[in-house]
């Protein structure tokens, strides 16, 4: 199965790999990422069989960019999980608990070896971090800058609040500091910006989308998504409005004209226009076209 081209990735859907009915459809559900998992949703005694099922998945023609969840360094299971899934099919490896550096690294050196022995360019294969503990957030600039493989980093609300015994509120106040951490990490490592968390009440739309929303105020670019329901709402919130779409080209188009006379700053419909609010304005531009060349 060739692999796609990033486009401006909003969500990423975690489904169980050995379950082999949602391996089945998973791919279907519009998501622009899937993640099949080997760890957290992944029976100890099942952990092994499961690998060569998540390989053959990924193999399959499909629509959205595959990555695999592999299981933690503290484990037993991880390299034995690089071994079966890399291949010329996958897009890339999340890693979760990402709390150093080295760790990163670590794993980068043993994926190499992986893509050596299955004929593929060494590099070719992302690694993305989950970012969960007290540990990670606080290195989340080293995490992120760690390996060229890194293109994005992500963040486990669970865990995280878990780790620090934190109250996982509506409003999410509490996830501030971490939110803040990863996107100011990524930015000072030159790379995308950060995948939010997953909402754990899969059937409660509306704290998914607030959830949503407070990620994409404080910079995150998508969602980790653990219901298929969950994916269209997610869509939704990160790709730009035609109102701010229309809004963004309104704001570029006067600043132009304004600058072939001579002005660098403006006003428009009451707001202030200087090249920093102009180059907010291209992002978005930007954004909408990825997307929707995907």
């Amino acid at each position: 199965m060739p692999k796609i081209a990033p486009l401006g990735l909003r969500s990423f859907l975690f489904a169980p790999g050995n379950h082999a009915n949602k391996l089945g459809r998973v791919f279907g559900c519009g998501a622009d990422a899937v993640v099949l998992d080997l760890e957290d949703a992944v029976p100890v005694a099942e952990k092994e069989a499961t690998r060569a099922s998540v390989a053959a998945a990924m193999q399959r023609p499909r629509q959205a960019r595959g990555y695999v969840r592999i299981n933690g360094l503290d484990t037993k299971f991880w390299t034995a999980d690089l071994e079966a899934v890399i291949g010329s099919w996958l897009d890339g490896i999340v890693l979760p608990k990402a709390e150093a550096a080295e760790q990163l690294r670590a794993v980068d050196v043993r994926m190499s070896q992986m893509e050596r022995r299955a004929g593929i360019r060494e590099g070719s294969t992302e690694l993305m971090p989950i970012v969960e503990t007290a540990k990670g957030v606080e290195n989340a600039a080293a995490i992120a800058g760690a390996s060229a493989r890194i293109r994005r980093l992500s963040f486990g609300g669970g865990d995280y609040t878990r780790d620090l015994d934190l109250y996982w509120s509506e409003d999410e106040q509490e996830l501030a500091y971490a939110r803040a951490k990863l996107t100011h990490g990524s930015r000072v490592a030159g790379i995308e910006p950060p995948i939010d968390t997953v909402v754990l009440q899969v059937r409660d739309a509306e704290r998914f989308r607030r959830s949503a929303v407070n990620g994409k105020r404080m910079g995150f670019q998508g969602k980790l998504c653990i219901h298929p329901g969950q994916v269209p709402i997610c869509h939704e919130v990160f790709t730009p409005s035609s109102e701010e779409i229309a809004q963004a080209r309104a704001i570029i188009e006067a600043f132009a004209a304004a600058e072939a006379k001579g002005s660098a700053s403006i006003q428009l419909d009451g707001l202030f226009i200087d090249y920093a609010v102009v180059h907010k304005s291209q992002r978005v531009l930007a954004l909408a076209e990825r997307i929707g060349a995907a």
